[in-house]
């Protein structure tokens, strides 16, 4: 029988169980996010130069895409030849890869975005003259499709160097039997885009790479373009 007695003694009871927290589930401690991967210090901010050039962020450039020497990879590739003399450049646009042959059987190596006119032309020509920081020259045929270019046309002197200039802080411009191929090797390239087939553009590198290429190239250098496959839907936009 239930008596008074019984629901006073048990009534401390049912208070004290009313406060005890109900067991709580245990959960996996998440999986830590490793910090990103740091840039060498050869991609630090340029402070020498005319115009600005930013420190390229840590964490968005692929290590596989930073400037450096390897041994030749061109026993692998579609090029004329094996045994490519120094100075020559070899672009790779499928790869996203630059390569300047070096002494004693190496290469360096340059990660590149590549745009729709870069999957436009392939063979071989010369690196007929180079700029240091460029102006940009938007031909008739863009301007017939962006109007909004019209102000960078040839005829109305193009765009100044400097900062959201296309071509960036160095422009190769390559030849064929004397006449222009309207193909560049230029900085300018966005690091999230290094690596990549981007929309607008030819060979676009880092303008710490464009820098260092330019340095090291020159004039009249033979130039390879290995044959590629335009990436369907890709259309440009310079």
């Amino acid at each position: 029988m239930l008596t008074r007695r019984f629901f006073v003694a048990a009534a401390p009871a049912a208070l004290l169980a009313a406060c005890v927290r109900p067991q709580e589930v245990t959960r996996a401690a998440p999986a830590a996010v490793p910090p990103p991967v740091p840039m060498p210090a050869r991609y630090g901010a340029l402070t020498d130069e005319p115009h600005p050039v930013p420190a390229v962020p840590d964490g968005i450039v692929p290590p596989q895409f930073w400037r450096q020497e390897i041994d030749s990879p061109f026993p692998n590739l579609a090029v004329p030849e094996p045994n490519l003399p120094v100075g020559t450049v070899v672009v790779d646009a499928d790869a996203n890869f630059l390569y300047l042959i070096q002494p004693g059987g190496k290469a360096l190596r340059y990660g590149v975005g590549t745009g729709a006119a870069a999957y436009a032309w392939s063979g071989e020509a010369r690196m007929q003259w180079k700029q240091q920081w460029p102006r940009w020259k938007a031909p008739d045929s863009m301007i017939a499709r962006r109007p909004e270019f019209a102000p960078y046309s040839v005829a109305n002197g193009g765009m100044a160097p400097g900062p959201g200039n296309p071509l960036g802080a160095r422009a190769l411009y390559l030849f064929q039997n004397g006449e222009d191929t309207l193909y560049r090797i230029h900085g300018a390239c966005e690091p999230q885009y290094v690596g990549k087939a981007v929309s607008s553009g030819c060979i676009r590198l880092l303008d710490q790479d464009a820098i260092d290429l330019y340095d090291r190239v020159r004039e009249g250098a033979r130039v390879i373009v290995l044959p590629s496959t335009k990436p369907a839907g890709l259309a440009s936009i310079y």
